[in-house]
């Protein structure tokens, strides 16, 4: 029986990116926002921690601000409107719809029920895309150049799939790997 034609896919972390396009006071935002953390020992911005969605948010002196932690599109959009809002309570300049540039996406699936023979599916995809070290590490590292993502395939059948900036290119990149182990039969 043939591998579901769209095989599913789980949001694990999806990071972003803002800019408030000034300089931040940092200890004064830490000061004055309960849920912000500031020790430019440990970290040189402020980690703000929303718990809905529960999402971290990272401002930095620069104005650069990196959302982490979602597992939406939805989630990263509230938390940082969430976290300029209570910048505007600040009287911190804002603007009024700043961009948001997606990052990174992290999503797992599963290619298959049964178990994978990953020194077989190194040989389908190619030893110049592939890394497969089974005394260094468990999974096989997959490099697609098209859609641009990296993905970690275990013997499970589970794979991980990160580097995508947006969900079409990982769900591509998921059917392209299933579709590339169909033809090899090793699924």
């Amino acid at each position: 029986m043939p591998a579901d034609p769209t095989p599913s896919l789980r949001v694990e972390n999806v990071v972003a990116s803002s800019n408030l396009g000034q300089t931040i006071d940092l200890v004064a935002l830490a000061s004055q926002v309960e849920e912000a953390e500031y020790n430019k020992e440990r970290f040189p911005g402020v980690v703000y921690r929303i718990r809905d969605p529960k999402i971290a948010v990272l401002i930095f002196g620069s104005g650069k601000v990196v959302c982490t932690g979602a597992k939406s599109l939805e989630d990263i959009h509230s938390g940082i409107r969430k976290v300029f809002e209570t910048l505007r309570r600040l009287r911190i300049e804002v603007p009024g719809i700043p961009e948001i540039t997606i990052q990174n996406i992290v999503a797992s699936g599963h290619l298959s029920t049964t178990a994978l023979d990953l020194d077989r599916v190194a040989s389908a995809l190619g030893v110049e895309n592939v890394e497969y070290e089974p005394e260094m590490f468990p999974g096989l590292v997959y490099r697609l150049k098209v859609p641009k993502i990296v993905s970690l395939i275990f013997g499970s059948g589970k794979v991980v799939l990160t580097g995508g900036k947006n969900l079409e290119d990982v769900r591509t990149a998921l059917v392209k790997i299933q579709e590339e182990l169909e033809a090899a039969s090793l699924l």
